[in-house]
C-alpha cells in the first residue's frame, strides 16, 4: 500500500504558478504511475494529468497542454505538477493518484488516493 500526501496549493492571482507535490511513503518500491485529479465545487472530479512509474510517459488534459507541467522524482518519492499561468477556472482540490505503471486517465484505474490540497485562482 503506498500513502500519498499532497502538498502546496495556495492562493494565487490570475497568471501566477504553483507547484503541487505527491510525496509517497509505504510501498514506495513498487513501480506505481501517478495521476493528477481536479474537483471544482460542484463539478465532477477530472484527469489533470499523469506520469508513468519511469517518467518517460507523460498525459495531459487539453487545458493543461502547455500550463501545467508533471515530473518525479523517484530517489525522493515525490511527483511534481507545475501550474504555470493559472486562471480562476482551475481552481479546486487537486488530488494525487497512484496506479501500477502505467498512467491512465480513467479514475476508477487507481487505487491509492491523496487527501487533496487546494488552489484558488483569483482573477
Amino acid at each position: 500500500q503506498v500513502q500519498l500526501v499532497e502538498s502546496g496549493g495556495g492562493l494565487v492571482q490570475a497568471g501566477g504558478s504553483l507547484r503541487l507535490s505527491c510525496a509517497a511513503s509505504g510501498r514506495t518500491r513498487s513501480r506505481h504511475a501517478v495521476g493528477w485529479f481536479r474537483q471544482a465545487p460542484g463539478k465532477e472530479r477530472e484527469f489533470v494529468a499523469g506520469i508513468s512509474w519511469t517518467g518517460g510517459s507523460t498525459v495531459y488534459a487539453d487545458f493543461a497542454k502547455g500550463r501545467f507541467t508533471v515530473s518525479r522524482d523517484n530517489a525522493k518519492n515525490t511527483v511534481y505538477l507545475q501550474m504555470n499561468n493559472l486562471k480562476p477556472e482551475d481552481t479546486a482540490v487537486y488530488y494525487c493518484a497512484a496506479r501500477d505503471l502505467v498512467v491512465v486517465r480513467t479514475q476508477s484505474e487507481y487505487h491509492n488516493w491523496g487527501q487533496g490540497t487546494q488552489v484558488t485562482v483569483s482573477s
